[in-house]
């Protein structure tokens, strides 16, 4: 790839000569490098290049939406007396101005500015780090509130419609392609009885109660960077999936994933419970940060969100388990499987709890 790497980089308007390129990150989407140039004073600087999944992604379509949010972010950043180059992603265009290069055989890539002295957390060790991941996706929800989502394309059609999914699971099971439905008859009754969970967030999705707003999409926590000293949120990053779409989207798959007290993986189903701490620190530091710019019924489905979210995970799980395995990437056989039932297990112990959640989000409130 080395050699690859030299001959895209010098279509982009970096700074300086390029020495080298590696392998960077964890990311399982793009293929993503750090790629380290020289100025003419000699001091360093790096760079990050990544060749855009068009397998998923428009490219096109993709880097407009990011150009149109970073550069709206970049304006706030500066209002707000920040550092516009590190509290948001910094295109660097080719050097025709284009925001991507495409190479001969298709393969599309995209050059970011590295953001130094940053770290990234895989989970939430403590309520401390859960808590700085609602104040910076909250806030990134704030410095957004008003920027006119309708402007942004979907870069993956109906991402977050659980009715959609719902669809695809009903089908999954009416062809039972691989014979498999009468292996997950429990888990499918579970998920065809909270069928009226689908509606209630896309029924209302575009009116005065549930606007449309810049959504993120993939709210993990690994997609924050964060100040290796304070702990504070730096910098939201992946932005691929920014589009059209409800908060309470990036609000409940937070929480699904940071509040969990077990990985999406783990099969000894006694460890998968809701972390009502965890919950409380996090919905803290986002309505720190962006409880003025809710809508009540926003704020009354917070934490009924968190279910849906994971509901909707599920299911997905479960739909590509009953279709062979076609999307997620598996281990084994019953993977798909067992991370369903995880999901469903997490889902339990929400509803259990649901009545708690309420109640931390109605004295956070105020």
């Amino acid at each position: 790839m080395a050699e690859e790497i030299s001959s895209v980089v010098k279509h982009f308007a970096a700074e300086g000569e390029f020495i080298y390129g590696e392998a960077y990150g964890c990311g399982h989407i793009n293929d993503t490098y750090a790629v380290y140039f020289k100025r003419e004073d000699r001091s360093p600087v790096r760079y990050i290049l990544q060749r855009i999944n068009t397998a998923i992604f428009d490219a096109e379509e993709l880097m407009k939406n990011i150009k149109l949010v970073t550069d709206f972010l970049k304006k706030k950043i500066e209002n707000e007396g920040g550092d516009p180059e590190r509290n948001t992603l910094s295109i660097i265009p080719t050097k025709e101005g284009a925001l991507y290069y495409r190479d001969k055989e298709g393969n599309c890539f995209r050059m970011y500015l590295f953001i130094e002295d940053t770290i990234t957390y895989q989970s939430a060790a403590n309520v401390t780090v859960s808590k700085n991941a609602g104040r910076a996706f909250g806030h990134f929800q704030k410095q957004l509130s008003d920027f006119d989502a309708k402007k942004l394309k979907e870069t993956i059609k109906n991402f977050h419609d659980t009715g959609v999914r719902f669809k695809a699971l009903q089908n999954a099971v009416n062809k039972d392609a691989c014979g498999r439905v009468k292996l997950a008859k429990e888990e499918i009754k579970f998920a065809f009885d909270r069928e009226g969970y689908c509606n209630k967030v896309t029924s209302l999705l575009g009116t005065d109660k549930i606007p449309y707003r810049v959504t993120h999409n993939d709210t993990k926590l690994n997609n924050i960077l964060m100040d290796p000293k304070t702990g504070e949120g730096v910098c939201i990053i992946d932005l691929d999936t920014v589009m059209p779409g409800s908060l309470l989207y990036d609000f409940g798959d937070s929480n699904r994933f940071g509040s969990n007290n077990a990985t999406e993986d783990e099969t000894d189903l006694s460890k998968v419970t809701f972390n009502l701490d965890m919950f409380k620190a996090y919905t803290e530091g986002f309505m720190e940060e962006a409880k003025d710019t809710l809508t009540d019924t926003e704020t009354e489905l917070l934490a009924f969100s968190c279910i849906l979210m994971t509901f909707e995970v599920g299911i997905r799980f479960l739909a590509d388990y009953l279709e062979g395995d076609v999307y997620f990437k598996t281990t084994h056989e019953t993977h798909n499987l067992e991370r369903a039932r995880n999901q469903f297990k997490l889902i339990e112990d929400m509803e259990s709890k649901l009545d708690e959640m309420n109640e931390i989000i109605k004295k956070i409130r105020g």
